[in-house]
């Protein structure tokens, strides 16, 4: 939204549009745990959640994700503007329609195409702003679509078993290591690509390719490390990558405000 607005955007649109996002991700992530009951029971870790538990009803949590989607949607209609309301509508019917009930359970490339739910906040917070989509907004888009894959394959590689007791084809479960490992390399080089291509296509300062590239280095340098043949090592750098990842994406982030800024 800084980066759309070139600045710092209206306060009642930036909350309006926080709010509503998080409804709407919350809604998308109920509707997750209904329709997979049957995964998470045979998971540990998901077997604590809600539902499995006993602690809430399916209707309650069907109607829970109903209603929080429509307030979501309210919010970005009132606040925002069309093409935000219905970017934040698509975003949750493709992780719930899309990714939870057709790709997750079909395709070792799930999370590479169902992945596309989590990069629609950057649409959906230009879109808030400028009220249209731009180049700027699609190479950011890129950089969360290419740092998905690693990001949760990463997660995957640690919980291998969870997946493949519940039958889960997640990439780490049906492939061998090398190629999971090259995957994740590709797709962090493409993460970093775009990266560079945002700083080329928004104007960013010199200083913006520089962090950009150190950050994207280091966490290419932490996925190669992969490569290693001992399983227990794998589990620990798949960790690492895991919360290296978050770390990533929010120093990014941050670096762009400041670029945007100062």
């Amino acid at each position: 939204m800084v980066l759309a607005q070139g600045g710092i955007p209206d306060l009642t649109l930036t909350l309006a549009t926080l709010v509503g996002g998080t409804l709407a991700a919350g809604s998308a992530n109920a509707f997750n745990q209904v329709l997979e009951q049957d995964l998470d029971i045979e998971m540990g870790r998901t077997s604590k959640r809600p539902l499995v538990i006993g602690e809430l009803s399916t209707r309650t949590a069907t109607v829970f994700a109903y209603v929080t989607s429509l307030i979501s949607l309210a919010i970005f209609w009132f606040f925002t503007n069309a093409l935000a309301t219905v970017l934040t509508l698509i975003a949750i019917a493709f992780y719930v329609g899309i990714y939870t009930a057709v790709l997750k359970r079909r395709t070792s490339q799930n999370i590479v195409w169902g992945g596309i739910a989590g990069c629609m906040p950057v649409l959906i917070g230009w879109a808030a702003v400028r009220g249209s989509l731009s180049w700027s907004a699609f190479a950011l888009f890129m950089v969360i679509f290419f740092w998905t894959p690693p990001h949760f394959w990463a997660l995957a590689i640690k919980y291998k078993d969870d997946y493949s007791k519940a039958k889960v084809p997640m990439l780490p479960v049906v492939a061998a290591e090398h190629i999971v490992t090259r995957q994740m390399v590709a797709h962090s080089l493409g993460m970093i690509a775009s990266s560079l291509a945002l700083g080329l296509l928004a104007g960013l300062p010199l200083w913006y390719f520089i962090i950009a590239s150190v950050l994207g280095i280091y966490f290419l340098i932490i996925v190669l490390r992969l490569r290693s043949g001992l399983e227990a090592e794998r589990g620990k750098v798949a960790e690492r990558i895991f919360h290296g990842s978050i770390s990533y994406l929010s120093v990014l982030s941050l670096v762009i405000v400041l670029a945007v800024l100062f």
